[in-house]
């Protein structure tokens, strides 16, 4: 499942307007602090502003590289955006990017195609010479695709949103 993106599909690649500090961690190295922004952030946009009843907790994410994306405020750092890459073999026969979100106060600066860039860059060192797969929303094929991924599959529904699997060939 995919969150609210930053930039209509064939949009210019903007730069983010700010500075992000990127964290890479398995569940098991994340602070308390740092679980509860993740998923304060994946039930901000996939429950609260798609209206997804579905379990976002789905034993996953202790399989999972966590790519947090924060950017300083005049307090604290802030979750800006957010994504995990799952093992291969626990959705997907090989690795796959998912639960990308960018939050609201971030959107339209392109920080979504960054991090996807960061995503893809990392599942490629991790796991060199494998696919990458996603389960795109249908309506964000287009963004995907921009970034390398083609269709897999024919669209589906997924907790009540149109879904297309869409993989990225080995680089």
């Amino acid at each position: 499942m995919f969150g609210a993106m930053d930039a209509p599909p064939h949009a210019a690649p903007l730069a983010p307007p700010v500075t992000v500090r990127w964290q890479w961690s398995r569940m098991a190295d994340l602070t308390a602090a740092e679980i509860y922004a993740a998923l304060a952030a994946r039930q901000q946009v996939f429950a609260v502003e798609q209206h997804c009843a579905f379990l976002d907790a789905d034993g996953c994410d202790l399989f999972a590289w966590h790519l947090l994306g924060w950017v300083n405020d005049r307090t604290a750092p802030e979750l800006a955006t957010y994504l995990r890459v799952l093992d291969p073999g626990c959705k997907f026969a090989e690795p796959s990017i998912g639960r990308v979100l960018t939050l609201t106060p971030h959107r339209g600066t392109g920080l979504g195609r960054v991090v996807m860039r960061e995503g893809i860059a990392r599942t490629r060192s991790v796991w060199p010479g494998q696919p990458i797969r996603i389960a795109a929303q249908q309506r964000l094929v287009a963004f995907y695709a921009d970034l390398g991924f083609r269709a897999a599959s024919s669209p589906y529904d997924e907790d009540g949103i149109a879904h297309v699997d869409m993989l990225l060939a080995a680089a």
